[in-house]
């Protein structure tokens, strides 16, 4: 019945996929997390850029950044990020639009979770000398972090599933194999049936995990 998989490296495709969205997810913390940072910030430019990011990028359609990060950055200005060939400079450009589009929805849930903390914990860390970095990065984090695992792993799943859009500057991910696949074959419910299960591998024990440390960490209030 699965003759029509042989040829294809569909498992090379799924760990295109993997590393896409382990890179993208931990590029998307970082960035997103110093966005929350600026829109909780004291300086009003900051919190002007943060805010504008978020409220333009997160409009935006992943497509149109993916397609402008192959055409725009790559193409245009010749940005490769230091990769030699084809395929290393798409996997980094794919990966850098999808960190640029999915930090603004990391951004928007851990500032959520930052407005969960408090307000006396902060003025009471304020009243002993601590710096605003020192407040954010010491005590408001930490708990926002804990009170927003579940959002954020809503955020990683969608994130697994976007990755299928940097097929379209030609990353040999999964949906990229689909494609060919259908074009060649003429299986396309078992082909749609294949590629639909190995998503459900990726994102559903995700959930589950996160999920249940999401509970384990919660802060007790």
């Amino acid at each position: 019945m699965f003759d029509f998989l042989e040829g294809y490296d569909l498992l090379g495709a799924f760990w295109v996929t993997v590393q896409l969205t382990l890179l993208s997810a931990v590029g998307s913390l970082i960035w997103g997390t110093m966005l929350a940072a600026m829109r909780v910030g004291p300086v009003p430019l900051m919190r002007g850029f943060g805010t504008a990011y978020v409220n333009v990028v997160r409009n935006i359609p992943l497509t149109v950044i993916i397609l402008f990060t192959s055409l725009g950055l790559n193409q245009t200005l010749g940005i490769t990020l230091g990769a030699d060939n084809f395929d290393s400079i798409n996997f980094r450009l794919a990966v850098l639009g999808l960190i640029a589009y999915t930090s603004a929805f990391v951004c928007e849930a851990l500032r959520s979770g930052i407005n969960t903390v408090p307000v006396g914990q902060a003025e009471a860390a304020r009243a002993i000398g601590l710096s605003f970095t020192q407040v954010l990065t010491l005590i408001v984090l930490p708990q926002a972090f804990r009170s927003v695992v579940g959002p954020l792993t809503n955020v990683l799943i969608a994130l697994t599933k976007n990755t299928t859009v940097a097929a379209a500057i030609g990353v040999a991910e999964a949906a990229l194999l689909m494609k060919d696949m259908i074009e060649n074959e003429a299986q396309l419910l078992l082909i749609s049936a294949v590629f639909a299960f190995g998503f459900v591998c990726l994102t559903l024990p995700t959930g589950l995990i996160l999920g249940w440390v999401g509970k384990k960490v919660a802060v007790k209030r």
